[in-house]
């Protein structure tokens, strides 16, 4: 039987792994489909503490994850397809077909960014495509910029892209947006921004290297139009891989997992962090915040409850 069993390893959950694996739990993480989350499709991190020059994003889950090896976890290539919270122990059936029986359980399964699914996306991912201004809208300073979107996700973005950008063009597939009134004002009234409608994104343009513009179709007409780019960011949601754990959790309206007091379900002994339980910050650095909080919490349960 497993002391702490993590779900996901991101920066959240390999930050639990160190921390419950320095408190002598040898802990168990399972890995999932996607080791390291999103920031394996990340290049250059800049943001994150510890790092005089940028990080690449695999790299960086690199290190954690062997950090994290090294102080005592466990890891599993395998993907948690189904659990079982109504007792204890918790019970997490993996897609091999084995069960596992747990004292406790870190959620930390993150939240996949919605696409457009265009032909070419996974190859510009973090080459003039992405779906973190705030992460990444360093890299393009003084540049030419598009967001794509329009609820008030795609009015911060480009807020936040136009304090660096030469400009930000908003392209949405409807005339009428889903943004707050409030949030459509002030991207209305930044000189940097413009808006394209009603246009829809068919192609991303590229040379060998990166995204070069993007070929947009008129919702109404049909025409297109050819635009120049030096980055396009994604503003059109994110979607929380929190489904195996509805039977059981508390969630949002959009799937995001509820937490009280730090990183606590509504089942004792099973704790969610990162981008699970986060729809408002979304980074690596709040994210590995949240796994120190729910490494600690898992920790200070299983010694109230005189676990070994």
């Amino acid at each position: 039987m497993n002391n702490v069993s993590i779900i996901g390893t991101g920066p959240a959950g390999l930050t639990a792994a160190i921390y419950t694996a320095r408190a002598g739990l040898s802990p168990v993480i399972y890995t999932g489909l996607q080791h390291g989350g999103q920031l394996t499709t990340t290049t250059e991190i800049e943001n994150f503490p510890g790092f005089a020059n940028p990080i690449m994003g695999p790299k960086l889950m690199e290190e954690m994850t062997e950090q994290a090896r090294r102080v005592g976890t466990s890891i599993v290539t395998s993907e948690v397809v189904r659990v079982d919270f109504k007792s204890s122990p918790h019970k997490l059936w993996l897609d091999t077909g084995a069960m596992v029986e747990t004292k406790t359980v870190i959620i930390a399964t993150g939240a996949t960014a919605k696409t457009l699914g265009l032909p070419n996306e996974e190859k510009l991912m973090g080459r003039g495509l992405s779906t973190c201004a705030t992460c990444d809208g360093f890299f393009y300073k003084n540049k030419k910029v598009m967001v794509a979107g329009g609820g008030d996700s795609a009015m911060e973005e480009a807020l936040y892209l136009a304090k660096l950008c030469k400009e930000v063009i908003i392209v949405h597939r409807r005339n009428e947006f889903r943004a707050s009134q409030i949030m459509l004002g002030r991207a209305q009234k930044n000189p940097k921004i413009r808006f394209l409608l009603p246009f829809t994104i068919k192609e991303a343009t590229q040379n060998d290297h990166e995204l070069t513009g993007v070929v947009l179709e008129n919702s109404q007409t049909k025409e297109t139009l050819t635009v120049e780019l030096d980055g396009l960011f994604y503003a059109i949601g994110h979607k929380p891989n929190s489904e195996v754990f509805h039977p059981f959790l508390d969630t949002d309206a959009n799937g995001y997992i509820l937490v009280n007091n730090f990183t606590k379900t509504k089942i004792p002994g099973v704790f969610a962090a990162g981008d699970i339980s986060d729809p408002v910050f979304r980074q690596a650095v709040t994210a590995a915040g949240m796994g120190c909080q729910a490494g600690m919490q898992a920790a200070k349960y299983l010694e109230d409850n005189h676990e070994d």
